[in-house]
């Protein structure tokens, strides 16, 4: 077996093309093709990454009578993760879509559908991924998912979006243990128009201990212009609603017909 058969065989079984063995060695993708077509042989510097990148010895590379190939040297019984590190090596892929690869997986990933360590895409998972959706660790985009999150709809650990959920979350729209937001619903509560376990609303909160200028609670309920403990009943409601009308200003009225929605 030459050495063209050789390394075109390697590169295969590691799933490269031409073109990103080429980005890896530092040449063209038209050096490889020779390579592999024994037309032309790899410099000993570019033989030496192959032999490191392909887990080979020069012995394998260069005797064409081995034929079996040969490690570098022996090694301890492979761990899920070097395993894991073996298959993640970077792949990308020559089809392109708006200018991106299809998908790009690698350290620092960008294409069509990203993975890596740093992704980017328009579906992008990593540790630190940005995209239209997005799942990482640092989690960036439209619609967002990951331990620190932050979208238009965002979903986290600790969150903030437009829609944001999660054990802390901040948001226009805000539900979580800790929920900060315009509409805010979680155990504990801060916003606006506020709903939990302890809400503070600055115009309308809604829990067991209430605080706001309109309170509503079961156990407690604090309200500058109105209080009220226990469940609304039908004859409560124009009351709390005429409130609202008078204290809440109009750019909120959306907020306020969200509210009354949700007490009536």
């Amino acid at each position: 077996m030459t050495l063209g058969e050789k390394l075109s065989k390697l590169r295969k079984e590691y799933n490269y093309t031409q073109e990103q063995l080429a980005d890896i060695l530092g040449v063209t993708r038209q050096s490889v093709s020779k390579w592999e077509s024994d037309i032309a042989y790899p410099e000993t510097d570019k033989l030496i990454k192959m032999g490191k990148l392909f887990e080979c010895s020069m012995d394998y590379l260069l005797n064409d009578d081995i034929t079996e190939k040969q490690g570098i040297e022996p090694k301890e019984p492979e761990t899920f993760w070097d395993k894991f590190k073996k298959q993640f090596h970077e792949r990308k892929s020559e089809k392109m879509i708006f200018g991106m690869p299809l998908y790009h997986i690698g350290k620092h990933a960008h294409g069509f559908f990203a993975v890596g360590i740093r992704a980017r895409g328009v579906f992008s998972i990593g540790l630190m991924s940005q995209g239209v959706v997005s799942l990482g660790m640092l989690s960036l985009g439209v619609i967002s998912i990951g331990l620190l999150s932050l979208g238009l709809i965002s979903a986290g650990m600790f969150s903030a979006g437009l829609l944001a959920v999660g054990s802390i979350a901040l948001g226009l729209f805000a539900a979580g243990a800790i929920s900060v937001g315009l509409i805010s619903f979680g155990a504990l509560s801060v916003g606006c128009f506020s709903t939990g376990a302890l809400a503070v609303g600055k115009y309308a909160a809604v829990g067991d201990h209430a605080y706001g200028m309109i309170a509503i609670g079961k156990s407690m309920a604090e309200g500058n212009v109105y209080s009220h403990i226990g469940d609304l009943t039908t004859a409560d409601i124009p009351t709390v609603v005429e409130w609202l009308d008078a204290n809440v200003p109009s750019w909120l009225c959306w907020a306020k017909g969200i509210f009354k929605f949700f007490i009536q």
